[in-house]
């Protein structure tokens, strides 16, 4: 079955669908399904690549030693993680040994991020990594080449 237009009423029909999830490429290595965490109405979503050991074991984004420093970061510009802050990743399972998605997997979940997205109507997004970049900006140039920089697409403010 193709994912490739993915469509749902709400978010939390896109929660249940990624919840009850199977059949995708990472799903042989184990590990859970790792959706999102903060509050679906923030106007600021930050993408990251995918789910570490801390992630997988807690089902929620950017808990680990990442985490804990974004949460500093967004903190010391009076940014609550919980409240002003929508969290999610371009891969919904860890890959094996903490490896970077393969172009396979991410052409999986894509269309489920680019569904979240369309749900949220974030007006800001900051992408974490060279392939959260790549998935949402098609950006050829390295990360190193455009982070800081901002990318209007689709009405939104976009930020490697």
């Amino acid at each position: 079955m193709s994912n490739a237009h993915l469509q749902f009423a709400s978010h939390q029909e896109l929660v249940e669908a990624l919840n009850n999830l199977g059949g995708d490429p990472l799903e042989q290595w184990g590990g859970n399904i790792v959706i999102y965490r903060g509050n679906p109405a923030a106007k600021l979503m930050i993408i990251g690549e995918g789910p570490g050991a801390n992630e997988d074991r807690l089902r929620k984004p950017f808990v680990g030693r990442s985490g804990k420093l974004l949460d500093q970061i967004l903190s010391a510009v009076n940014f609550n993680p919980e409240e002003d802050v929508y969290i999610s990743n371009v891969v919904r399972r860890r890959p094996p040994k903490n490896r970077d998605p393969l172009p396979k997997e991410i052409a999986f979940y894509a269309p489920y991020l680019f569904e979240e997205i369309r749900l949220l109507d974030p007006k800001i997004i900051l992408l974490i990594g060279r392939h959260a970049m790549m998935t949402i900006l098609k950006e050829k140039r390295g990360i190193t080449k455009v982070r800081g920089q901002w990318f209007q697409k689709d009405g939104r403010w976009i930020m490697p």
